[in-house]
């Protein structure tokens, strides 16, 4: 895991997997309006979140994120009416492969954001970022 000890400056590394036409400009948004969010934040645009592949989130923990957050269309989606329940397939696949593999599944989670939702988006990542740190510490408590 790249989070150091509770006294260093290092944020969680945070894969965030946003869509194209609804959730990428809310993320936008928050960037514009600087609104302060962790800059170890990186986001990937994709046409529609219910593309994603459960190995595209086992690949980024393993390559060094702390966790993956899916930025979902919710019922908005321009490509699939049922976009919400394959995503939400999408990630039940994932937290299972992450299980399997020895990652603790709490370190993918998906929310709704909309083009117009920057506060959300600020928040949900304030909130992932704690339980991150919170996880790795708990992790490294284990380990010892």
């Amino acid at each position: 895991m790249s989070i150091k000890t509770a006294d260093t400056d290092t944020e969680p590394k945070i894969l965030v997997f946003s869509t194209n036409n609804i959730s990428d400009p809310g993320i936008d948004l928050a960037g514009s309006s600087h609104m302060p969010y962790s800059p170890s934040v990186m986001v990937i645009p994709v046409p529609c979140s219910s593309g994603i592949k459960p190995s595209w989130i086992l690949h980024a923990l393993e390559k060094g994120f702390d966790g993956v957050f899916i930025a979902a269309d919710g019922t908005d989606c321009a490509y699939l009416p049922d976009c919400t329940t394959r995503t939400g397939k999408v990630v039940q696949s994932a937290q299972s492969l992450l299980e399997k593999s020895g990652h603790d599944p709490r370190r993918l989670k998906m929310a709704a954001i909309c083009s117009v939702c920057a506060e959300s988006f600020q928040s949900h990542m304030e909130k992932f970022k704690n339980a991150l740190t919170k996880l790795s510490a708990s992790e490294e408590k284990i380990s010892q």
